[in-house]
């Protein structure tokens, strides 16, 4: 039997359109809010169409020395243009793209997860320091 992440894709989001890139300060200031930005696409547009998009982002925070990680936010993305018209007719599409704040006294790693609705699962991670 399969394992769940034995699935989970990862690469380089220069040379991938599903890996979802993270945008944080390299160090923040212990219990200080700052904000992290998750998205899809930075040099490859990923598509937002009903056939194929981005359904969610989920972002995570790894304290360092846990064992286990602290959900910071899910955002799912509901519309890709689905109509009464028919695919791609309708008036509506979100982008893959979300903004959390959030504030830490320890070092650790964000993890983001995002899926695709054809390609299935992508992560990428990013170390924040603490000063």
């Amino acid at each position: 039997m399969s394992q769940l992440h034995e699935h989970i894709q990862s690469a380089d989001w220069k040379s991938e359109k599903h890996v979802p890139v993270i945008e944080s300060p390299d160090t923040v200031k212990a219990g200080e809010i700052f904000r992290v930005s998750v998205a899809l696409g930075k040099e490859i547009d990923h598509p937002n169409t009903t056939e194929h998009h981005i359904r969610w982002i989920t972002l995570y925070f790894r304290p360092e020395g846990d064992k286990f990680e602290h959900e910071i936010a899910h955002i799912e993305f509901s519309a890709h243009g689905e109509s009464a018209k028919g695919a791609n007719q309708g008036p509506v599409y979100t982008h893959h793209c979300a903004v959390a704040c959030m504030k830490t006294n320890a070092a650790g790693t964000l993890h983001a997860l995002a899926y695709c609705n054809i390609h299935g699962l992508w992560e990428s991670n990013r170390d924040i320091k603490v000063q």
